[in-house]
């Protein structure tokens, strides 16, 4: 570590408190080499997270359909009919 560059007291990267003269952040390893990051926890508004599209990103990991690929028409008939038929018998169940 140079003579210049001096260890802040909290992490401008995770906001973890940072020991005095430490070579780097405990929790996040935020360093002089790698960067104290202008942004973060204790930084401004200008986080890397605002940038961030989370309805880009599940379409980009699910794809476009949410719906299974594969499950035939025949297959959620037939979950609906064995639905309502237990809803009927526990209806039958209450009204005796």
């Amino acid at each position: 570590m140079e003579s210049n560059q001096t260890t802040p007291p909290v992490c401008p990267n995770c906001g973890a408190n940072v020991p005095p003269r430490a070579l780097a952040c405990p929790e996040c390893g935020s360093d002089h080499s790698t960067g104290w990051k202008e942004y973060g926890y204790n930084g401004g508004s200008d986080s890397p997270e605002d940038d961030f599209d989370y309805d880009e990103a599940f379409k980009k990991e699910f794809g476009p359909e949410v719906v299974p690929h594969g499950v035939k028409p025949i297959w959620w008939i037939t979950g609906i009919v064995l639905l309502a038929l237990v809803v009927v018998g526990i209806l039958r169940g209450l009204m005796n």
